[in-house]
């Protein structure tokens, strides 16, 4: 590991966060210092329309050890972390929310955790300070990620985690335009732990995670990672024309032995709405697999830095 390099580099993608900044830095400091005083706090601006820019500028006048990167536009939380990752130079690397939910208190403890020999370790959150609405909508979320893409995710562990330098050299590699943090590390297998750690609530306002906006991300993170969904809609097809040929060996029978009155209209023609719903419905995931698959051939980045407090903004092809 280089020396010269800080020990350890904090990566927050920061979203209409104006009210909670200037505690999160003091609360980072605080807890990095029992550590080591040589660290880096990188703080991502994705545009939320508020005063966090401003107040990033000002922290980082104020202290060296914080830098500051904001994008051209709104391009999402998972993209801020990438941006972070890409231009951090720590050692280790921790990446939490800037709603002060994730306690910088506990990055020591990660810390200490990771030095027993594992390349990532997980902050699991206890009992969550959230709405039952968002608790739910989270629970299904995980369990249908988990089915859907085959990995075994921990709904509990949220993006606050630290990484040793490999794993954050290797997450640099993958450049996928549809980005799941979660999803990528634990597909690259590393050494993996969870500690418990306490979830505190919001310090001000509300998630902007909509139930929209989680549909949108389990959707797009399905198909990112997974053809699961096309295998399943296989099945489905092979199952449907089965029971349509046992029910045509019944007709069929019940014409030799009772003979065949003309009846059934309405049930056959809510089958063919029904079968005819399913094939367009199949059709559409063929099709977004597709779209999917012509926006990755783009290679377009995966974001734009607008503007920075540093000399160096990130790589972003």
């Amino acid at each position: 590991m280089n020396r010269k390099a800080p020990l350890i580099s904090i990566i927050v993608p920061v979203y209409k966060a104006e009210s909670c900044l200037d505690e999160l830095y003091r609360r980072l400091v605080a807890a990095l210092e029992t550590i080591t005083p040589d660290f880096e706090i990188v703080l991502v601006e994705d545009c939320g329309g508020d005063r966090s820019w401003e107040i990033i500028e000002r922290l980082s006048a104020q202290d060296a050890r914080v830098k500051g990167l904001q994008f051209s536009r709104n391009f999402g939380q998972h993209y801020g972390i990438t941006a972070g990752l890409d231009c951090c130079s720590g050692d280790w690397a921790v990446v939490m929310d800037c709603d002060l939910q994730d306690r910088p208190e506990e990055i020591p403890c990660l810390y200490t955790k990771a030095l027993e020999g594992y390349d990532v370790v997980l902050a699991r959150r206890g009992k969550r300070q959230d709405p039952l609405l968002k608790r739910t909508t989270s629970w299904l979320f995980y369990k249908l990620f988990s089915y859907l893409a085959d990995i075994e995710y921990d709904g509990q562990s949220g993006n606050f985690r630290i990484l040793s330098r490999r794993v954050v050299e290797n997450f640099r590699r993958m450049r996928e335009q549809l980005r799941f943090f979660g999803g990528l590390v634990q597909w690259m297998g590393f050494p993996t732990t969870s500690i418990d750690v306490v979830h505190s609530g919001r310090l001000d306002g509300n998630s902007t995670y909509t139930i929209a906006k989680l549909w949108k991300l389990a959707s797009e993170t399905i198909i990112a990672y997974s053809d699961k969904p096309l295998r399943l809609a296989i099945r489905f097809g092979f199952l449907m024309a089965f029971l349509a040929l046992c029910y045509g060996v019944y007709i069929f029978f019940r014409a030799i032995f009772y003979g065949s009155p003309i009846e059934g209209w309405s049930s056959l023609i809510v089958s063919l709405y029904f079968i005819g719903g399913i094939i367009i419905a199949m059709m559409g995931i063929i099709g977004i697999y597709l779209g999917k698959t012509f926006d990755e051939s783009k290679k377009r980045p995966l974001y734009i830095v607008r503007r920075s407090t540093f000399d160096e903004p990130p790589r972003a092809d």
